[in-house]
This record gives structure tokens, sequence and C-alpha cells, in this order.
């Protein structure tokens, strides 16, 4: 149980931090901010791939990796949308 969550923590970090780097936010963001962004991006891209007829996260593999990077990416993007960022995406 514990080594999943620091799996679960560790992966999280991971994709927040690839997804903070694509999306040039990397500097606004600190390690926690990393990790509940990647987490809540696995969340939102397993939902999204879900609903799409995809395989979702199904565990640590390439395909949930990069699932969880585009769920990250449409949240940061998002979060840029609502607090009025003036930065441009690319």
């Amino acid at each position: 149980m514990v080594l999943n969550i620091i799996g679960w923590i560790l992966f999280g970090a991971l994709v927040g931090w690839i997804a903070s780097l694509l999306m040039h936010t990397n500097e606004e963001q600190g390690s926690i901010a990393n990790v509940v962004v990647g987490i809540l991006g696995a969340i939102l891209g397993g939902i999204i791939s879900s609903l799409l007829g995809g395989p979702g996260i199904s565990g640590f593999n390439l395909t949930s990796l990069i699932i969880a990077i585009l769920g990250a990416v449409i949240l940061l993007f998002i979060v840029r949308l609502l607090s009025g960022g003036n930065r441009p995406v690319s």
C-alpha cells in the first residue's frame, strides 16, 4: 500500500514535470505543484481516454504515461485560461 502511494507520487512528479516543460510553466511551479498536476492530469487523461474508447490509465507503463501527460497538459491549459494568463501557449 505504501509503495503504491510512493509510486503514484513519483509518477505524478514525472508527469507534472514533463507537462510543465511542454506548457512552459516549469519556472512557475514547484515540486508539490508538479506532483498535484501530474496526479490530477493522470485522472483527467484517464477519464478522457476512457470516454473516447481508449485504454485509460492501466498502471505504470508507456501508454499510461502518455495519457497522463496529455491530461496534465490539458489541465494546465484550462488553468491558464481560467487564471487569465497572458503568456502564449507555445
